[in-house]
């Protein structure tokens, strides 16, 4: 009895720590995006090359843990599901996120992706996968925490975008009629664009993998047909694909793309590890932590600042995010190891 309590102590230390050390990475992650971002990289191509490396690494944990869950005969349904899952997924998401980090900053970034409770409840709440009931006390605070999470993503966009730089207010006075920084704005609302197509991408993913149960896998194939869908868009825009950079040689490259697509896969593995062991109720109430991680990385490493303002959206933000992550716990969804409960689309994803 003893031992059992002693392991259960020891499991609980380990999924702790290493839910922050994943909170971490995804900072550390944004950061180095942010930088490799400025040395002349571009959004569109940081997306292949990193986007093949996850395929590389998945492909064979997928093939040999999961083969026996492969569907006997691919669908037009299927084929279908797993294109757009790959276009919205891998070309639209990953390149709207980083222009966004790109024109914002790291700590914006990690920032947004809070939202995507609030979104994936209106969506599923807007194809009947959610059921809502108006007089219920859960559903009225998932409501309301939805728009305080909106709120909150708003404010400190405005704020953010308001933002005038030390360096530059010591050097010249602001302009009074310019009252907002364009690129910022730009930045926030490329940002809000992402989450909101990640958040269709994860309702599309649930019923995906109804007929395709192989979560790994279903990764790794969106993603080498995100990276055809992404270089095709690429070569119509450029028509080349580009291979060589002024100050990133293409040995960095690949080793920057390996070390993420490595560190990503551990990262999502364990996350899934956790959810089977404690619900994906546990493992949401830390995803705040990038953030604060961010702005600090940001702050040391680039220089970067951030105003009371921009502050006070994300407490609001992540008030309303543990509002929905509470009412969600409240109504017992998550039950036991029933992991692959929680990607049924016939089920509702918040209740």
């Amino acid at each position: 009895m003893v031992e059992l309590l002693k392991r259960d102590v020891m499991e609980d230390v380990a999924i702790i720590g290493g839910l922050i050390g994943v909170q971490f990475v995804y900072a550390g992650n944004a950061v180095l995006l942010s930088y490799l971002m400025s040395m002349g990289l571009r959004p569109i191509t940081i997306v292949i090359f990193s986007t093949f490396a996850t395929f590389l690494i998945l492909c064979p944990i997928a093939v040999y843990f999961e083969r026996s869950r492969w569907p006997k005969k691919f669908s037009l349904k299927l084929i279908t599901q797993l294109v757009l899952i790959s276009f919205g997924g891998v070309t639209l998401f990953q390149t709207l996120f980083l222009k966004g980090i790109q024109l914002t900053s790291p700590a914006m970034a990690t920032a947004m992706p809070n939202l995507a409770p609030g979104f994936i409840f209106v969506i599923a709440w807007t194809f009947r996968l959610e059921k809502v009931k108006l007089g219920c006390l859960y559903s009225k605070v998932k409501i309301v925490g939805t728009l305080l999470c909106v709120v909150g993503a708003l404010a400190m966009s405005i704020m953010h975008s308001t933002a005038v730089d030390t360096k530059e207010a010591q050097l010249s006075s602001p302009s009074p009629d310019i009252a907002f920084d364009t690129q910022k704005i730009i930045g926030c609302l490329y940002l809000l664009a992402a989450v909101f197509i990640l958040s269709t991408n994860v309702v599309l993913q649930a019923a995906t993998l109804n007929d395709f149960p192989a979560p790994m896998s279903l990764c790794a194939i969106t993603s080498l047909i995100g990276v055809v869908i992404t270089a095709a868009v690429q070569l119509i825009q450029d028509h080349k694909i580009e291979t060589s950079w002024p100050l990133v040689g293409f040995r960095q490259m690949i080793g920057y793309s390996l070390l993420g697509g490595a560190v990503s896969g551990a990262s999502i593995s364990f996350n899934g590890w956790a959810m089977r062991k404690r619900g994906p109720v546990l493992v949401s109430t830390f995803s705040p932590i990038s953030t604060v991680c961010s702005v600090i990385l940001s702050v040391v490493t680039l220089g970067d600042t951030i105003d009371i303002g921009s502050l006070a959206g994300m407490f609001l933000m992540f008030t309303g995010l543990y509002f929905v992550l509470w009412a969600k716990g409240k109504e017992g969804y998550y039950q036991g190891d029933d992991f692959e409960s929680e990607l049924n689309a016939k089920k509702p994803l918040l209740s």
